[in-house]
């Protein structure tokens, strides 16, 4: 069997190790974008100012969902929940009573007991008129006393309506209809007062949103806190990223949702991934905190990706990522 000649021979070993060299070598630094983490912390005030009555987590502390985080002096919302709670149990006392019968208990047994006795006058009238008319008509009474039969038979029937209308007033409500429903709304007013307070109440006294960290803090207990100003940033756990600079000729093959990966000091030999969820639309020239002599002039577009909540790298960590 005939040998190729050996000039093809050394063509196909170079061929062959430049393959390998293709598929095997690193990464050129073109092909890795550099970049670091970033963090968004949340910027945890209260609404109303006073003094910081107690902050029971410090700087670079973790906390859970649910932990507390500081609380101002109560004394004053507690004074004012106090208030308006008095408020709203003097306008339902106020409705109720609108809603009640104009005259008590006792008041309706005595008209009650007066209808009782007109009515038994009205009977004894109209017995004694009746008995009149009947001897009047036979000549055994005169006009004068038949008269004076009607008379009371018609002044014992007036009272007996009367009896019937005091009592039948007593026991209508105290307040007009329109005056009821002003009642009510008074004690829906005052309950949402309450509510708010109740709410402002737990606003001085807030607790972690999330899993986190407590990344700064700005007041020690004891210390006046103004409206609205931050006590603390708490730097949620899922609230990190990464954030990296792709030259202009690559950034559009990058979608939001698509997956890179990355590397980083101290973070293991395997590379590690994140979800790309921003892309600037305005390119930039390379920021100086990228220290990269080759990339420093170019044009590039920053990126951010979310990192899973299980990886919680540190701030400002530089990192390198490619796509997946």
């Amino acid at each position: 069997m005939k040998m190729p000649p050996k000039p093809l021979i050394a063509v196909g070993i170079v061929a062959v190790a430049a393959g390998a060299y293709t598929l095997l070598r690193p990464e050129s630094e073109d092909a890795r974008w550099l970049g670091y983490v970033e963090g968004e912390p949340l910027l945890i005030a209260a609404p109303v100012s006073g003094t910081l009555a107690a902050r029971p987590v410090m700087r670079g502390q973790a906390v859970d969902k649910g932990e507390a985080l500081f609380t101002l002096d109560p004394q004053t919302a507690d004074a004012d929940a106090a208030q308006l709670a008095a408020q709203v149990a003097a306008a339902k006392a106020q409705a109720a009573d609108l809603a009640q019968g104009r005259n008590r208990a006792p008041e309706q047994a005595a008209a009650s007991a007066a209808l009782t006795s007109a009515k038994a006058q009205a009977v004894r009238a109209d017995a004694d008129y009746q008995r009149i008319a009947a001897l009047a008509g036979k000549g055994f009474a005169s006009r004068t006393q038949l008269d004076a039969a009607r008379a009371a038979r018609d002044s014992a029937s007036a009272a007996l309506q009367q009896a019937q209308a005091v009592l039948a007033s007593g026991g209508l409500s105290a307040g007009r209809p329109e005056q009821q429903a002003a009642a009510q709304a008074s004690v829906g007013a005052a309950e949402a007062a309450l509510r708010a307070q109740a709410r402002r109440r737990q606003e001085i006294a807030p607790v972690a949103a999330a899993r986190g960290v407590v990344q700064q803090t700005f007041f020690d207990p004891g210390e006046w806190v103004p409206a609205n100003q931050p006590v603390l940033a708490l730097l949620p756990d899922d609230q990190r990223k990464l954030r990296f600079f792709v030259p202009q000729d690559r950034v559009a093959a990058l979608k939001v949702g698509a997956k890179v990966r990355f590397t980083c000091d101290g973070c293991g030999d395997a590379a590690r991934a994140a979800t790309i969820s921003y892309i600037s639309p305005r390119a930039e020239f390379t920021p100086p905190v990228i220290y990269s002599e080759r990339a420093r002039a170019k044009l590039v577009f920053m990126v951010e990706a979310a990192l899973p909540v299980a990886q919680p790298l540190p701030l400002g960590l530089p990192v390198a990522v490619a796509v997946q």
